[in-house]
């Protein structure tokens, strides 16, 4: 990290994935304004950070992302207490069967998020955007045809703004577990022995390494985090754990007519 004490907005943050992620994030000396509509659940967070004297990083907004006004009131929260926004973290998802929520908090709100705060980073010419989609196997799936489609939609997104952002100083990737994940997200009925899963806590040491100044070349990429080696230096890590975004590497791209000049 560099002398600067980076700020980090993280949705989702209560529970499972970005509770790891805000961990993750406070110990890396990142101060986080963690977002999730679960009161119980933002209050346990508080008081695990405390019990690892990171509490002074840390503020808790409880707000629900499907309603369009709450973006506007989480910035300014966040800046209120924090600054300037450095790093934004898109975890947070749903799992009724309601399209229009799914669309809500896994579309509208990240992209609402990310134009309110990229001017910002643009000035600066840092910034980190990290969007957490999920495995291509998930986005497909029979049986979900409301959670898979609204991810696979986040996913296109973040490949677009990586492009769109390219030599910005703004970064965008995606994060994912890489498989079935022992969060509430999967029910106990799903029949999963939960020791055999893929842990949270694996999201944060890749999560760490793209919010630093070290990753500032690295764009455009989605990572799986079951693939990523702790042993190993930071870089070797995401060689091996890394893919470029939105699965470029294995689509046959659209022929396009040459341009009038």
């Amino acid at each position: 990290m560099s002398e600067q004490q980076r700020v980090a907005i993280v949705t989702g943050a209560a529970g499972g994935i970005g509770r790891e992620l805000v961990l993750g994030l406070l110990g890396d000396e990142i101060r986080v304004a963690a977002v999730d509509r679960t009161n119980q659940g933002l209050t346990e967070l508080a008081q695990a950070a405390q019990q690892r004297q990171q509490g002074a990083n840390l503020m808790t907004i409880e707000a629900d992302l499907a309603r369009d006004e709450t973006i506007d009131e989480i910035i300014a929260k966040a800046r209120g207490r924090f600054g300037a926004i450095d790093i934004l973290v898109n975890n947070a998802g749903v799992t009724p069967e309601q399209w229009k929520l799914f669309v809500a908090v896994h579309n509208n709100a990240p992209m609402a998020l990310s134009r309110a705060l990229v001017h910002d980073m643009m000035r600066q010419r840092w910034g980190r955007i990290v969007n957490i989609t999920t495995s291509l196997g998930t986005m497909i799936r029979e049986g979900s045809p409301t959670y898979g489609p609204s991810k696979a939609a986040l996913e296109a997104f973040s490949a677009i703004m990586a492009k769109d952002l390219a030599g910005t100083g703004v970064t965008v990737n995606v994060l994912v577990p890489g498989g079935v994940t022992n969060t509430p997200m999967v029910p106990l009925e799903a029949g999963y022995e939960r020791a055999e899963m893929i842990q949270p806590a694996v999201m944060a040491p890749p999560l760490n390494w793209l919010v630093s100044d070290a990753a500032g070349a690295v764009t455009g990429r989605r990572f799986l985090a079951v693939h990523w080696d702790p042993s190993l230096p930071p870089e070797e890590a995401a060689a091996k754990a890394g893919a470029p975004v939105a699965w470029t590497a294995i689509a046959t791209m659209p022929i396009e007519p040459p341009r009038r000049s």
